[in-house]
């Protein structure tokens, strides 16, 4: 299993997310220590950022916005993710995941 996620009891996925918002564009920019890095074009302004992370890892992953949800990390640049509903090989599977 790699360092950036880990499965919780329950089976859902805690993810361990470096952010940059305010980018050019979104997407998935590789590892960045123990987290993957993932860089939002959503300003870090009144949790705009918060909320377009949330709904671009939804997007990513092929899941209802409902089944992600912020952990920890509201007004930080590292951040916890709860996925609920998906499986290992799809986390595993992310563009730049493995780098």
């Amino acid at each position: 299993m790699s360092h950036w996620y880990r499965q919780d009891r329950d089976g859902a996925f805690c993810l361990s997310l470096h952010i940059q918002p305010g980018a050019r564009k979104s997407g998935v920019a590789g590892l960045h220590g123990d987290a993957l890095k993932i860089r939002l074009h959503a300003p870090p302004v009144d949790g705009k950022a918060n909320a377009a992370l949330l709904a671009y890892v939804a997007e990513l992953l092929d899941l209802p916005k409902a089944a992600v949800s912020l952990k920890s990390g509201q007004t930080s640049r590292q951040k916890v993710v709860r996925v609920e509903g998906v499986d290992e090989t799809r986390l595993a599977s992310l563009p730049a995941a493995s780098e």
